[in-house]
């Protein structure tokens, strides 16, 4: 169903719901493993550095998403492992209510595999994504397999994205590539450098002061 379908159908039932309170709190389950964790909050880590200063993005990690004021539990909440929403305000949310956001859906949405989700993330959510959020860069990422792939949405329909020859997939929405490097995924420059960590930048600051003969420790 389309969201203008919904829309529609939510219009004609409306006098019998009970819409849900705006500041519904996120529903999702652990996270299957630590390296799970590991890879959400270093993408996490990164993007929040690298656009430290700007104030229209909103990206966070296995964070509920509802979409849909009729709440049947089943169908209208999707919680992505990682995503991110432009053009919104940058600030902390207890879960991403869409009919609260301006109708917004998010731009860019990564499934991080495992045994247990892999089906559901290639086919279901792939379907909800293009078809309901209609999301335009979808990818999903296994840190034991190194299952990687990417889709752009183009007509409605996603189409395979191609990799460099660095092995980087390009997220039209981001601006920036993303990759494989010592076995987790992280984001790249158009030009292809790496997006560092805070705390990498704070190490390769440091190692060219002592290049200079200065002593990171006394500054």
């Amino acid at each position: 169903m389309t969201i203008t379908k919904e829309l529609d159908s939510q219009k004609s039932i409306c006098q019998d719901v009970i819409f849900p309170p705006g500041d519904l709190y996120s529903d999702e389950p652990p996270l299957e493993t630590e390296l799970h964790l590991e890879q959400i909050m270093l993408l996490l880590k990164c993007l929040k550095w690298l656009w430290r200063d700007r104030n229209d993005f909103y990206a966070v990690g296995n964070l509920t998403i509802y979409y849909s004021p009729r709440q049947l539990k089943s169908e209208y909440f999707r919680g992505p492992d990682f995503f991110v929403v432009l053009g919104t305000q940058r600030k902390t949310r207890k879960s991403w209510v869409v009919w609260e956001e301006d109708g917004k859906y998010p731009n860019f949405i990564l499934e991080i595999l495992s045994q247990s989700t892999v089906n559901t993330d290639k086919n279901l959510k792939k379907k909800i994504y293009q078809e309901t959020f209609r999301t335009p860069d979808y990818f999903w990422f296994d840190p034991f397999t190194q299952d990687f792939a990417g889709f752009h949405l183009v007509d409605g329909e996603y189409q395979p994205l191609q990799m460099n020859e660095q092995g980087h997939l390009w997220s039209h929405q981001l601006g920036l590539h993303l990759g494989i490097y010592d076995g987790l995924l992280r984001f790249f420059t158009a030009d292809g450098q790496l997006v560092p960590t805070p705390e990498e930048t704070a190490e390769r600051l440091a190692a060219k002061l002592r290049e200079l003969n200065i002593d990171p420790d006394t500054i």
